[in-house]
């Protein structure tokens, strides 16, 4: 039985407040989802699969954070199975492979999947980024659909990591308020 966006988000509201059942139920519903995206990532199904682990671990410690990024439910679980993956990636030896598929995956911006869930909020999302100051909408789409993390992003634009941890926290909070009139 197809989850509606509700359905998934009651769940991870749920899960925050320590609920087993819920977490089974959004495992359920969606980790063949975010298996997809680890693996995407990964090219490696041993290791998507210990990722996808991960991921459901960090859901569990941080449901409580869903709320505060103002997208939807599944853009929210896509993006954290799309970071740890990243930073699995990252974590391997470098070599050629590793490194072009790094470049790949921040030339192409936010994957297939995150897309095509954002697609009915993309347009909202969109104007309501056309109101933040361009180096802060700039920031925002490097941390959230680009995977990029604070410390790049900080060097990227020249300023200090809690600057940068300042222009996404308040950047966000101007995003839910413009998304919620």
């Amino acid at each position: 039985m197809a989850r509606s966006i509700s359905d998934v988000e009651d769940m991870i509201l749920s899960v925050a407040g320590g609920d087993r059942t819920a977490f089974l139920s959004l495992y359920d519903a969606t980790s063949a989802k975010l298996f997809g995206v680890c693996l995407r990532v990964l090219n490696d199904r041993a290791e998507a699969e210990d990722v996808l682990q991960e991921v459901f671990l960090k859901v569990w410690r941080n449901a409580d954070r869903y709320t505060a990024n103002g997208l939807s439910p599944m853009t929210w679980l896509i993006t954290v199975a799309r970071n740890a993956a990243i930073d699995r990636l990252r974590a391997r030896k470098p070599s050629t492979d590793d490194d072009s598929a790094l470049e790949r995956m921040a030339a192409s911006g936010p994957g297939p999947e995150a897309s095509a869930i954002a697609a009915g909020e993309a347009r909202r999302i969109a104007e309501c980024l056309g109101e933040l100051d361009p180096r802060r909408a700039d920031a925002v789409r490097g941390a959230y659909l680009d995977g990029q993390s604070y410390n790049d992003l900080a060097r990227r634009f020249d300023v200090p990591l809690n600057t940068m941890r300042t222009w996404l926290r308040r950047s966000l909070q101007s995003l839910r308020e413009c998304l919620s009139r």
